[in-house]
């Protein structure tokens, strides 16, 4: 489950934006069998549900059920429990759902073949701008490792993060030195940056500590999607040599 440095497939997770299981399907077969992990979000999994996951891990992928939950302590804990019978690797939640909620979330994740869990800090689509709209006056770094404490506080050692490249450092001098950071956000130099506002490149990434990447359209909407995540890879080795 935890990224190997020596493999940069299990560095990179896909990002499935589609609405439905058979383009979703067909998708993961023009990659090419360049890509060992897969990002299932709210779109796919609320058109497609536990099949598709069950699908994809019997074809030998590993799944990254971005589910964001955020809900009071119980449900999120029932979702938890309902997830792990899905055979997914990794599971968000939201750290803003509160201290309660998120012991909750873990205790449900305490038993053989549950999900890792992932706390979302502060959407990559976010920037100062948006969080002082809904009333945090903080910079986007600040309310990170606010919500990253609370998240390893109330989790355990064993909670991982979603933040994006501009936060790796402060996470990894603030929180805790080797917590699993997951980074979405990511775009190819040149790409266009789409509705995301904190983003790096892949090399910049890994460079700076970030344990997977999660990429999307620049992957999905390219028109040789496993050229493209192919070239992506290769910045995950470059940065991974250059960092060791």
């Amino acid at each position: 489950m935890i990224p190997s440095p020596v493999d940069p497939r299990s560095r990179l997770a896909v990002a499935l934006d589609f609405p439905a299981a058979r383009p979703a399907l067909d998708f993961v077969d023009r990659l090419e069998d360049s890509c060992h992990w897969f990002k299932v979000g709210m779109e796919l999994y609320y058109a497609a549900g536990n099949h598709l996951i069950e699908t994809l891990r019997g074809r030998g992928f590993e799944i990254f059920l971005d589910l964001k939950l955020h809900d009071i302590p119980n449900t999120v804990a029932g979702a938890v429990r309902s997830v792990t019978r899905t055979g997914a690797s990794l599971l968000t939640i939201h750290a803003s759902g509160g201290e309660a909620m998120i012991r909750a979330a873990a205790e449900a994740a305490a038993v053989p073949y549950a999900p890792k869990l992932l706390a979302v800090t502060v959407l990559t689509s976010m920037d100062a701008a948006e969080l002082n709209r809904v009333g945090v006056s903080d910079s986007p770094a600040r309310q990170v490792v606010r919500l990253a404490q609370l998240a390893r506080q109330a989790g355990g050692p064993e909670m991982g993060m979603v933040c994006s490249a501009e936060e790796i450092a402060v996470l990894r001098a603030e929180v805790a030195p080797a917590p699993m950071l997951v980074v979405p956000g990511i775009r190819p130099a040149g790409a266009p940056l789409g509705d995301q506002r904190r983003v790096a490149t892949p090399g910049a990434a890994i460079a700076a500590g970030a344990s997977m990447l999660v990429v999307g359209r620049p992957i999905t909407q390219a028109a040789e999607p496993a050229a493209a995540a192919r070239a992506i890879l290769e910045e995950i080795a470059q940065a991974t040599a250059q960092s060791a």
